[in-house]
């Protein structure tokens, strides 16, 4: 029970179990015990936002029943990619991510569902499945877990009351009364914390400016590394519940890629590892080890199709351009932020930094070198943003990663795509190097040229690659750099058509 000592998530404290072991016994007596009114089924359909079923909560039986058997849903109304005819889904809510809705009035109960056929079946393209699919077909095929965490920035915009002004891009790590929303930032914070949601920190970053009247700040919450499945299940969350509150505060708030020429783009970086037990399998001697290199080999491989998930309207490739901290080009590189893969600085073999500046530690008997530092290694994926399918994203990474132990060249690939420059400096790495889709149409090219990769084990279906392809394609932005160019008003009218992607 001392795991959960400092839980501020009430149903963790009054449970006393840690949200993997709920049982439909555990969330009867929870909502019994506090008078919860409303049951609010939550799922994510093809547009990768939380869809809400509000049910409200009359008697023992139909509770017990609901929570026994879910609902049914409208498929082709949540999933273009099937039709009418057999379009009738369950969704069947899956008690570990049970959570106490901070912003109902009415005392209401949130849980995630799962989608399944008519037959009991799992639904083959639903999002939430085919990240379990390709995290179970990864773990079968190579006995690793795969573990993951994102950064997620995003602009917060209110009017400009011309105070405590910052420099332009001068925001990152901006304290109040310089930065203008860590109240609001710290309070979504706890309302994840409260919901589930395992934060890691939250600060302001480099994005800032005024336009218009409106001040613009971005910011940035990062998660602890979790289990694959239950990392994507924090960040549809995270979003949700920033999206809520700044409704509340009379904020806007924008996960877009781009909002305006010139000024720092949003990303939603995947720091990924690999784990094997317990334990992290990234080192080795103290350097990266030869599985880790593996994985960034299959995601070298996969990189260009990955943009089709994770890229998915025609401003994010606004933000993939060179000298703006984010990638335009298929490499990996050690602390070096211009390249699609960074690993960022760990803490191998700086266990006593600690003790330099609190020499008291001297005589404790917490080992600052131990495990728990070396499992802090990560792997970054960098050009995901907003607009991503969250699910889908991830399990194309999952797919890309284990594709990387498929290839008899893996570590050749790993040294051959290894920069340890900044890229746009040089030239003659940028001549050698894969270039990431310029637009929608590109990306839809490379999946295409790359599906079979991502529909191996059926892991991702020929339906809902389709789908993806023709959504796409849908957008006819073939040429869109050059139209900017010439008609620069284009670029703001994009802004605010897909300002609330994602």
């Amino acid at each position: 029970m001392k795991s959960l000592e400092y839980s501020i998530n009430p149903l963790v404290t009054q449970i006393e179990k840690e949200p993997k072991d709920f049982t439909r016994k555990d969330i009867i007596d929870f909502i019994i015990r506090n008078d919860i009114r409303i049951v609010n089924f939550r799922y994510v359909a093809s547009d990768g936002r939380l869809k809400t079923m509000n049910i409200p909560v009359t008697d023992r039986q139909y509770l017990e029943t609901f929570l026994s058997y879910g609902e049914r849903v409208d498929g082709s109304s949540l999933f273009p990619y099937i039709g009418t005819g057999s379009s009738d889904l369950y969704v069947i809510p899956r008690f570990c991510t049970a959570y106490a809705d901070p912003f109902a009035v009415t005392p209401t109960l949130g849980l995630l569902c799962s989608y399944f056929t008519k037959d009991g079946l799992p639904f083959e393209m639903a999002p939430e499945y085919t990240l379990h699919k390709a995290h179970k077909l990864f773990t079968d095929k190579t006995g690793y877990r795969f573990e993951a965490m994102g950064e997620l920035e995003f602009y917060v915009t209110d009017k400009d009351t011309n105070q405590f002004n910052t420099a332009s891009q001068k925001g990152y790590h901006e304290s109040a009364p310089f930065s203008k929303f860590e109240t609001f930032r710290t309070h979504a914070i706890q309302l994840m914390a409260k919901t589930g949601g395992m934060v890691k920190y939250g600060h302001s970053e480099v994005g800032n400016f005024s336009l218009d009247g409106k001040i613009y700040e971005q910011n940035e919450i990062e998660f602890l590394v979790n289990p694959v499945e239950q990392a994507a299940d924090q960040l549809v969350m995270a979003k949700w519940i920033l999206r809520t509150l700044a409704w509340q505060y009379g904020l806007d708030i924008t996960f877009a890629p781009k909002i305006t020429s010139g000024k720092a783009g949003s990303g939603l970086h995947f720091h990924t590892r690999i784990m094997k037990g317990d334990r992290s399998v990234m080192l080795e001697g103290g350097m990266l080890s030869d599985a880790a290199r593996t994985v960034i080999a299959g995601y070298m491989k996969c990189a260009t199709a990955l943009t089709a998930f994770g890229n998915t309207i025609p401003t994010s490739y606004f933000r993939l351009v060179p000298n703006q901290e984010a990638p335009t080009n298929v490499c990996w590189g050690d602390h070096n932020r211009s390249v699609l893969v960074r690993v960022p600085l760990g803490w191998s073999g700086h266990g006593d930094m600690i003790l330099q500046v609190n020499p008291l530690e001297c005589g404790s008997s917490e080992n600052p070198g131990s495990q728990n530092a070396i499992d802090k290694q990560t792997v970054e994926f960098r050009s995901a943003d907003g607009s991503a399918d969250i699910y889908y994203v991830l399990a194309g990474l999952v797919v890309a990663a284990r594709t990387g132990f498929e290839m008899p060249d893996a570590l050749q690939t790993a040294a051959r795509t290894y920069v340890d420059r900044n890229i746009h400096d040089y030239q003659d790495s940028l001549n050698t190097l894969e270039q990431l889709p310029a637009s929608c149409h590109e990306s839809a090219l490379v999946l295409a040229q790359q599906r079979k990769l991502f529909e191996a084990h059926n892991v991702f279906t020929p339906e809902l690659i389709d789908g993806t392809i023709n959504a796409l394609n849908a957008y006819a932005d073939k040429d869109i750099r050059r139209e900017i160019q010439e008609n620069p008003g284009l670029m703001m009218a994009l802004v605010r058509k897909y300002y609330y992607c994602g």
